[in-house]
């Protein structure tokens, strides 16, 4: 992840905690040019004929950062894994609402990164991975939130492990294992489907 944000978020972080109205609006200014960013690579795995666009993810994580009032958010890392959080969701209920809309038919693919599948370009289903993510979590929640910040968020290493409160070797090893543990579930999930 880039380090686009050239100022110290924390005081507007503070503000939007304590209520201040147009806090949120000065913070999505510093980070705004990062959702996009992340909204872009995540759509850019998506199939040509989706219509959901970049500008489109990154305004509906805006509304429902709005919508939730004053989050407590210590520093920009902790600001962008709540981003994470709420793209995921966005994803995957517009993903829903398709596949309801096609009467089970037509889910929204994405591919994994490349280092979530190790080089291994085919893609698998958003709704899968989500399964597989909640399974993941329900069994150790620190390996999922991993995947979570560094796929969703597109945070790294240093930033995954300043969020989790854990050393970089420590997100290293639940990568690792997460991405083998998601690997195993996803083709589970896709051989139970045949």
């Amino acid at each position: 992840m880039t380090e686009a944000v050239p100022v110290d978020i924390t005081g507007v972080l503070a503000a939007w905690n304590n209520g201040e109205a147009n806090a949120l609006d000065k913070l999505m200014s510093l980070v705004y040019p990062e959702l996009r960013r992340i909204a872009r690579q995540h759509l850019d795995r998506r199939r040509s004929n989706e219509s959901l666009e970049s500008a489109a993810l990154a305004n509906e994580a805006y509304l429902k950062l709005v919508g939730a009032g004053g989050i407590r958010c210590e520093n920009r890392a902790h600001f962008l894994a709540l981003c994470s959080q709420i793209t995921r969701r966005i994803l995957v209920d517009y993903a829903r609402r398709r596949e309801s809309a096609k009467r089970g038919g037509g889910r929204l693919r994405v591919s994994l990164d490349e280092a979530l599948v190790a080089g291994d370009t085919h893609a698998v289903e958003l709704l899968a991975l989500d399964e597989a993510l909640t399974a993941l979590g329900r069994i150790d929640a620190r390996k999922s939130r991993v995947v979570e910040l560094r796929h969703f968020g597109g945070m790294s290493n240093e930033e995954t492990a300043d969020v989790l409160g854990v050393s970089v070797d420590t997100v290293k090893r639940d990568w690792r294992m997460a991405r083998a543990w998601l690997i195993t579930e996803l083709i589970g999930q896709d051989a139970a489907r045949s």
